[in-house]
């Protein structure tokens, strides 16, 4: 019978007077006692030998090289390293990856008395993930960095198995954007600590650039002294010159190394998401995802989109209730972003009052025509929507907290939208700074 996956272990269903007289005379790794006339003897065939995981090793080994601690992101020292298990999801290429190599290269003087592996290699369809956290445990590894946790089937159980027999075993890993982390097992969920790491702000590209080295703001610091704090950051660089840079292609760290490619890679990084991480967090055929794709471009075509859900349906031969699903998949993937008058919920699925892809970047890499208010737009809900509750408002384009209503525009944009409305404020573009309660779009980037 075979044991999880593995060619190596074997289950051998015998009597208790057989059970002994085996582990007399042979190497038993483990007993389990299953009703009352038998036991479990879970037997090595073959015991895993250092050689057996050297392919993993070297994978560990070649992707360290490529990272230092020079930029560390906004996340990184939110993380409560001690905790014993800590998911952090993120959409693809926001770099996560690399904060947990950097992670590794912190702590450890000695980088091989921990071990990193990621759970989309090769080595996996032939091992299994238990065999080689055991191997590593009896061997003196008690902290385990894991990528690409949602391509391995039955992730959670494994974790919940690893934290109840492991007692001093620690396990950081990361997946998809699309894992319910928080919700991946009754049982998981009370023993991680989940954490989310989004795409560069504004002010992380800055400092990514080496253009500019500024704290994080907080949303008050920015409505009641962006004045002062425009007139700082503006003395220091050409900051309208930059944004301009970022809005195209500087939410994505990997644009340094992809350079003129990156349009090309995100698109295909979009494709991938839904072609391979959707079918591994959920249970989707082909058919959902060619009409996914279709959705997507569709709407790439057309943000910021007023959605008849209806009628997108129809353009692709779905029904309104399998688009509404697709949308907030896409949504929870982090290539759209739906607005809601109400607390977005992936249970309750409420139609949107618009649609926008969920940054900038996408738009270029998607869309054919980028439209100007559409860009002012999707920064502003992006950069904004990472650290706080924004929904749709029946005045101005956006209510944050349900209390602050801001109007996104150019430098001719007046408050006649919002005229006479308390807590209300105007997100200007084209301007380094502003005065009152016009304040610069771009300064809303130094959220996080």
């Amino acid at each position: 019978m075979q044991f999880s996956g593995s060619k190596m272990k074997r289950l051998y269903e015998v009597n208790i007077t057989d059970a002994i007289h085996i582990c007399k005379s042979d190497f038993i790794r483990e007993i389990r006692f299953y009703k009352s006339d038998f036991v479990y003897l879970r037997k090595h065939d073959t015991i895993m030998q250092s050689s057996d995981i050297q392919p993993l090793v070297n994978y560990y080994h070649r992707k360290i090289k490529q990272v230092n601690l020079n930029f560390k992101r906004y996340l990184f020292n939110r993380i409560n390293w001690d905790a014993r298990i800590i998911g952090i999801k993120g959409a693809r290429g926001v770099g996560k990856t690399t904060l947990l190599l950097q992670r590794i290269l912190e702590k450890y003087k000695d980088i091989d008395d921990t071990f990193y592996i990621t759970l989309d290699h090769l080595w996996f369809r032939n091992h299994s993930l238990e065999e080689l956290v055991e191997y590593l445990y009896t061997h003196g590894i008690t902290e385990i960095y894991i990528d690409e946790v949602h391509k391995y089937k039955d992730w959670s159980q494994s974790l919940k198995t690893f934290y109840d027999e492991f007692a001093d075993l620690r396990i950081v890993y990361t997946g998809s954007s699309m894992l319910e982390i928080e919700k991946s097992s009754t049982d998981l969920a009370r023993r991680q600590t989940p954490y989310r790491l989004d795409g560069l702000s504004f002010r992380e590209y800055l400092k990514y650039t080496g253009a500019l080295e500024y704290e994080p703001l907080q949303l008050s610091d920015i409505l009641q002294n962006h004045v002062a704090t425009a007139m700082d950051i503006c003395g220091k660089t050409k900051i309208l010159k930059m944004f301009d840079k970022y809005l195209k292609t500087g939410y994505y760290p990997y644009f340094t190394e992809a350079k003129n490619d990156f349009l090309i890679r995100l698109a295909e990084t979009a494709k991938l998401v839904i072609e391979n991480d959707l079918p591994a967090v959920l249970d989707v055929n082909y058919a959902t995802i060619e009409k996914t794709q279709k959705l997507l471009m569709i709407i790439a075509e057309h943000v910021p989109l007023q959605p008849t859900t209806e009628k997108l349906a129809s353009s692709i031969s779905s029904t309104r209730d399998s688009c509404l699903k697709m949308m907030y998949l896409l949504d929870k993937a982090a290539i759209l972003r739906l607005l809601t008058t109400e607390l977005k919920s992936y249970k309750r699925l409420v139609n949107p009052e618009k649609i926008y892809l969920d940054n900038t970047n996408l738009m270029y890499a998607l869309g054919s025509n980028v439209n100007e208010g559409n860009l002012r737009e999707t920064f502003f809900f992006n950069q904004v929507g990472n650290t706080h509750d924004v929904r749709s408002s029946h005045a101005g384009d956006f209510l944050i907290d349900g209390k602050l209503r801001v109007e996104v525009g150019g430098p001719s944009k007046d408050f006649s939208q919002i005229a006479d409305i308390p807590d209300s404020f105007l997100a200007i573009d084209g301007i380094e700074t502003g005065y009152g309660a016009r304040i610069p779009l771009w300064l809303f980037g130094f959220l996080y």
